[in-house]
Formats: structure tokens, C-alpha cells, sequence
């Protein structure tokens, strides 16, 4: 299996180059600089540069790319609105590094966690734009997409337990009473999902046992 892991050279999106190259998988570190991954396949573009025919081949695409200052935090649902532009059409999968305040927390779906969790000020435009992240991408029909959600907790130094939780839209706590996930499980999660393909055109989440 082909995978490009665009901005391969973050917290979550090196995780994911190695979960995946330790399993076998043909993998390409999209990133702007140095590579700083495990993989040898590299593509030296920013990632809004890439073109349709740079992503040819490729059976699944990953959109790792953070952001946290006022200057680029609009870059996430950017980004997303780039790759399915130039992946519209094709069969290449596209599977998002998403956020977690957009999840659900009422069977009724009518309030989600940005609405219930008192997040501080300066964390607000991240959340949001992962959240719009989302919403751009239900409005896409001719794009493969899956957005993985993590646990509210997401811990970038968690250990990697190897278990983990899937959920769908909906806030998923663990045994402990608590939704948290490391970045390494999170990349277990996300690699599974590359492999399996199960949840097209759907939004899923992650929680550590």
C-alpha cells in the first residue's frame, strides 16, 4: 500500500510514518524541509503546493498538518479544501488529523464539546478550525475522506499502550471515566484505518482503553 503523510515532520504525523513503514507499508514524507521522518520516499513541497499529478499513485493520502498561531491556524480547513481539490475524482483516500471538540455530546447530536468545555481563549481558533475543517468535508462527495477524531486529552509524550477505543461522532470515555488517547495510539488507530478502509465519507474517534 502507497501512503503520503503530508506534514510528515509533526508530533502526530512522524508517529504515523513509523507505525506505518513498521508495517510494511510504501510510505512518502510530504514535508517542507528537512526530512526529520523514517521514511526514504520524500516530497519536498509545501502542502499547498502539491499538485494532482504529485499525489498520483498514492492509495491514501494523510493530512497531519497543525497549526496553533493566529498567522496559520486558518491553514487546517485549508489544507483540507486543497487536498480534496486536487484529489476529487480519484480513488485515493484522503484521512484527516481531525480534532475533538466538534465531537457530540448528547444522542440527540445538538450540542458537541466546544459547547460544553470551557477551553482556554487562546485554544478557541484551533478548535474552531478543526471543526470547520470537518464541516468543509461533508459537503464533499467526490473525495474518499475519513476525519479521525481524537480523545479530548490528546497527549503528543502519552505512552503507547497499543489499545484504544473507536468511536463515531459521539465523546467516547474510557474505563477510566475519561477521554484521552496518546499521539502513538492515536497513530496505531490512524494506520489501522489506512489499512482497513471501513469508514468512508465518515467521521470517527479514538479513545484509549
Amino acid at each position: 500500500m502507497k501512503v503520503a503523510v503530508a506534514a510528515a515532520n509533526g508530533k502526530a504525523g512522524k508517529l504515523i510514518v513509523k507505525e506505518a513503514m513498521e508495517r510494511g507499508m510504501d510510505v512518502t514524507a510530504i514535508v517542507r524541509g528537512e526530512n526529520k521522518t523514517e521514511a526514504r520516499a520524500v516530497i519536498t513541497k509545501d502542502i499547498f503546493d502539491l499538485t494532482k499529478q504529485d499525489l498520483e499513485g498514492f492509495d491514501v493520502v494523510v493530512d497531519a498538518l497543525g497549526a496553533w498561531t493566529p498567522d496559520t491556524v486558518q491553514n487546517i480547513y485549508k489544507a483540507v479544501n486543497h487536498l480534496t481539490d486536487i484529489l476529487k475524482g480519484t480513488d485515493t483516500r484522503l484521512i484527516i488529523v481531525g480534532g475533538a471538540g466538534s465531537l457530540y455530546v448528547n444522542p440527540e447530536h445538538t450540542k458537541k464539546v466546544v459547547d460544553v468545555t470551557p477551553f482556554p481563549e487562546e485554544a478557541m481558533p484551533v478548535v474552531n478550525a478543526h471543526g470547520k475543517a470537518l464541516e468543509e468535508l461533508r459537503k464533499v462527495d467526490d473525495v474518499n475522506w475519513t476525519y479521525v477524531s481524537p480523545a479530548g486529552d490528546f497527549q503528543p509524550e502519552g505512552e503507547r499502550s497499543g489499545k484504544y477505543i473507536l468511536g463515531g461522532e459521539e465523546l467516547v470515555l474510557n474505563g477510566k471515566g475519561k477521554s484521552e488517547i496518546s499521539y502513538a495510539d492515536y497513530a496505531i488507530a490512524m494506520v489501522d484505518e489506512i489499512e482497513s478502509g471501513k469508514h468512508i465519507k465518515e467521521r470517527i474517534s479514538v479513545v484509549s482503553e
